[in-house]
């Protein structure tokens, strides 16, 4: 490969790695005061990193060059198609998105210590509007949407997204009654508290047990749970400590966890290339998706780590036995957190986030009517009376992030998720007996032979297809929900 076009491809990958160190500062140890500051620092950065990657020069060598093996043909199908969607966009336009998300982030934070949408409302405003001109910039065939999704799953069409969405909720509806007809179940853990160190240190355990490398990532604590790849060597990960909910803690840190073991599972020789980044956000979320549920909510993974938990809490877990936490683990119950949400309604709050995004980006809904629309839309999908915004509207910090297009790779995770772990299960006879042993390692190499270790060689439906057999559907996800509960 030529040296110009290596070396401005390690450019790049460097520029977004520090890009994605700022930003994980600003949700975890960034002064409030350097708000400002940060703004223009990322929009100076995200225009650094536009500029380079729209050089007429890099598109020149891009074309002039002559691929020597697979690697160098996918990284430079991956490298053109991300410089030709930013050629469309202007420089000013990159800068005013990366400014307008720093803005929105502390307005978000701000927003719901007041528990006030109000207060978020205009920088909201000020995002969508930037994300409606830059699908418009980009291009499209009528649906700005579909501009958007195409940052998050290329190739997914909201002609294709509905519909599966659309029969996803159907087929989810009649399980979720059936479930909720058997009555509610104990919460054996209900009005206990757990504390927060002691939370932190049973996470602290679950990485490594994992095969997360703490010594190649980190994890903090956040508003919100979220994790970032500065590079398979440095994976930032957060989670969040409520003393009165332990679960959100071991589950934030199982599906955070999932994240970050794909971050650190890119083979070495795609370093600092566009290779070593997943093809899709849903085949990314898909490995979240898989650690928080189908492994951190079975049976064989609590038969070892619950007389590890029940260690670390003598008294608050004295009366309770396996039985009795797997179904405060499992239970089902409509919500109002989606990160906190069961694995049965859970897309129910996917389907409510999309239907209005996709509002906001057609412009069918403005941002004045989105906490109304959002609470009328909760009523209507989970039969709940959402009380205050930070349980409805302002829950998520996607939309802080102007991530319009996000939320639906959560559901196509899970579905990619199921379809990888039913397939695990064939091909691994032994899974689940290692699993209660806390052996969680066969189930993390066979991942990273099928999915981690390809990064971006092949798209994401493509890759799911040669480790499985076919491509996306519910089939696997359903049958699974249906053999759990």
């Amino acid at each position: 490969m030529n040296d110009a076009l290596r070396n401005r491809i390690f450019e790049l990958r460097d520029l977004a790695g520090v890009i994605n160190l700022a930003t994980w500062d600003q949700e975890t140890y960034m002064p409030k005061k350097a708000e400002a500051v940060r703004a223009a620092q990322l929009g100076t950065l995200q225009g650094l990193y536009h500029e380079r990657l729209v050089d007429p020069r890099l598109g020149e060598w891009i074309e002039r060059e002559t691929p020597a093996t697979p690697d160098e043909r996918a990284m430079l199908r991956v490298l053109k198609r991300e410089r030709e969607r930013a050629v469309r966009l202007p420089s000013r336009l990159v800068k005013a998105i990366a400014e307008g998300q720093a803005h929105a982030l502390s307005a978000w934070r701000e927003a719901r210590t007041q528990r006030s949408f109000k207060v978020f409302q205009p920088k909201l405003e000020v995002l969508v509007n930037l994300r409606r001109e830059q699908a418009d910039a980009l291009g499209h065939d009528g649906e700005r949407y579909d501009a958007l999704l195409e940052n998050y799953e290329p190739g997914m069409k909201v002609a294709r997204l509905t519909p599966v969405l659309s029969s996803l909720v159907k087929k989810l509806e009649p399980l979720i009654a059936t479930i909720e007809a058997r009555g509610p179940k104990r919460d054996a853990l209900a009005g206990k508290r757990f504390p927060v160190e002691e939370q932190w240190a049973f996470t602290m355990e679950l990485l490594p047990a994992m095969g997360f490398d703490l010594e190649a990532g980190r994890q903090d604590r956040s508003i919100h749970p979220f994790s970032n790849g500065l590079a398979p060597t440095d994976v930032r990960l957060t989670t969040r400590v409520f003393e009165d909910q332990p679960f959100s803690a071991i589950f934030g840190t199982l599906h955070e966890g999932g994240h970050g073991l794909y971050e650190q599972g890119f083979s070495p020789d795609h370093f600092r290339t566009p290779l070593a980044q997943s093809p899709s956000m849903g085949l990314h979320e898909s490995q979240s998706r898989l650690w928080e549920n189908l492994v951190g909510r079975s049976r064989p993974f609590w038969t070892f780590f619950f007389p590890k938990l029940k260690a670390r809490f003598p008294s608050q877990l004295a009366d309770v036995s396996l039985d009795d936490f797997l179904a405060s683990v499992n239970k089902v119950e409509r919500s109002f957190v989606r990160v906190e949400a069961d694995e049965v309604t859970y897309n129910l709050h996917i389907a409510l986030r999309y239907e209005l995004e996709l509002g906001l980006v057609r412009g069918s809904l403005s941002v004045a009517e989105l906490e109304d629309a959002w609470n009328q839309k909760t009523k209507a999908l989970l039969g709940l009376e959402v009380k205050q915004p930070v349980e409805g509207v302002l829950q998520d910090i996607h939309w802080a992030w102007g991530e319009f297009g996000y939320f639906p790779t959560y559901a196509l995770g899970n579905l990619y998720g199921a379809t990888l772990f039913a397939t695990a299960r064939r091909e691994l006879p032994s899974l689940d007996d290692e699993l209660a042993r806390g052996h969680l390692l066969g189930l993390l190499g066979w991942l990273r032979e099928k999915i981690h270790r390809h990064g971006s060689r092949l798209d994401a439906e493509e890759l799911v297809r040669q480790a499985t057999g076919h491509g996306l559907r519910d089939d696997d996800f359903i049958a699974g929900l249906t053999t759990r509960y």
